[in-house]
């Protein structure tokens, strides 16, 4: 097994995705720093700060220039950050030293890495909003297909009263609706500038520094903070709780598709299911396991980049390295799920007659609330309930149907409201509603 799953050539397919990990490449980060670094010039050169000719010979050369990330190696291990090898990597390309001079005037490292880390989860956000607008139509349009669709509600595992399947998939749906709109927040968090200078002073770029910042958030679509964030690591905290959020909803998804497949219940298939090496009959929960797998780290990873936040003074290495080691897999294993979660919810389908029978399984238990509160109409509630328990258990001795001992013993009593599905239809297609608009 590799140290990094997703970066397997073998399990890649399992737990990678290579649209999400396009943007956690050497290549990435560097074309990304390569795009801030041109962009501060511009704008410097705009403002006076740096002649204009330097200026646009930088910006040009940003788009342009190749640098091998394997030839930083050696310096960003000394330097624990790749800015400072990339920055003579690219002065040395340029090959004209009278403009190379202005390169990286009054930044430093933190400034040009956080920027173009902002520049590349802007494009995983939109990658995951699209996916996350998918997953809610698939999972809309069963809600309203099942809305009627009855099943066994289950509680602690065990059968408690009648539900729909397509409320079952509306609980699913609600939360991923909410986190689709928490994201927009999140990720306006994400997409923050970060130009403070070697101390978040910016006392190298004078009084113009507010403006170069204002400037170079302008050129790159970012916001504007208005101070240094160097050491303000919220807006990754908030990030790592959403992943984690939305994770442990998916995940919860996949747990109860695993329940709902296990042999005995059989309540929904999944097209495309795992096979076993040695058992041939076996249909096996891949996808919905690799969901719960994936809650699990990615709830894990979270915590570590939570913990990033005690970021000491003004830069603190450790918390940011922290960062580093944790936020590309925690998004690689977060885009994972989403595309996984959407391949799932186009490949399972409901098993009526399965459903049917967790619901009718002859003993008629799963109406025991509906007749207390049916018998609760005529007598105390608690006498009541005490009369049904005791029914309960004289048809898991007896084999004789709730529902006869019921009518045997009240039979004025109307019965013609258990079994009823209460407000779990209208739930699924309100909720179906709500993707719609």
């Amino acid at each position: 097994m590799p140290a990094a799953p997703a970066d397997s050539a073998l399990y890649r397919g399992l737990f990678g995705d290579d649209e999400t990990a396009a943007f956690f490449t050497d290549s990435a980060e560097i074309r990304a720093m390569l795009l801030v670094e041109g962009a501060l010039a511009r704008v410097q050169g705009e403002l006076g700060i740096i002649p204009e000719t330097a200026a646009a010979f930088i910006d040009r050369s940003s788009r342009e220039v190749l640098i091998d990330p394997a030839a930083l190696a050696a310096e960003t291990a000394v330097n624990a950050v790749p800015v400072p090898a990339l920055v003579s990597a690219f002065r040395k390309a340029m090959a004209a030293p009278e403009h190379a001079q202005y390169l990286h005037w009054g930044a430093t490292s933190q400034d040009i890495i956080d920027t173009g880390l902002a520049l590349r989860l802007r494009r995983v956000v939109e990658i995951w909003d699209a996916r996350l607008g998918s997953l809610l139509k698939a999972l809309g349009g069963m809600a309203s297909e099942y809305a009627d669709l009855p099943m066994a509600a289950r509680t602690y595992g065990q059968v408690a009263t009648p539900t729909s399947f397509g409320s079952v998939v509306a609980g699913w749906g609600r939360p991923i609706l909410r986190h689709r709109h928490r994201l927009h927040e999140v990720s306006a968090g994400l997409a923050t500038v970060s130009l403070g200078g070697a101390a978040g002073t910016l006392s190298a770029m004078g009084p113009e520094g507010p403006e170069v910042r204002a400037g170079l958030a302008t050129a790159l679509g970012l916001s504007d903070p208005g101070a240094s964030w160097h050491s303000e690591r919220d807006r990754i905290g908030a990030f790592a709780g959403w992943m984690a959020g939305l994770a442990a909803s998916l995940g919860k998804m996949g747990d109860d598709l695993v329940l709902m497949a296990q042999s005995g219940i059989g309540e929904i298939r999944i097209a495309g299911a795992g096979g076993s090496s040695t058992m041939p009959q076996k249909q096996n929960p891949v996808g919905p396991s690799v969901l719960v797998a994936l809650a699990r780290q990615i709830g894990a990873l979270a915590a570590a980049l939570e913990g990033a936040g005690l970021h000491r003074q003004q830069r603190d290495g450790a918390a940011w390295f922290v960062e580093w080691l944790t936020l590309p897999q925690i998004c690689v294993s977060t885009g994972r799920a989403l595309a996984l979660a959407g391949d799932i919810a186009g490949a399972i389908s409901p098993d009526p007659k399965s459903m049917a029978r967790g619901v009718d399984d002859g003993t008629g238990l799963i109406h025991a609330e509906a007749y207390t509160f049916a018998l609760a109409r005529h007598i105390p509630r608690p006498d009541a309930q005490a009369k049904i328990k005791a029914l309960c258990k004289e048809a898991q001795q007896t084999h004789v149907a709730l529902g006869q001992l019921v009518a045997r013993d009240f039979p004025d009593l109307d019965l013609s409201a258990a079994g009823g599905l209460g407000t779990a239809p209208a739930e699924a297609r309100a909720f179906a509603e709500l993707v719609r608009n």
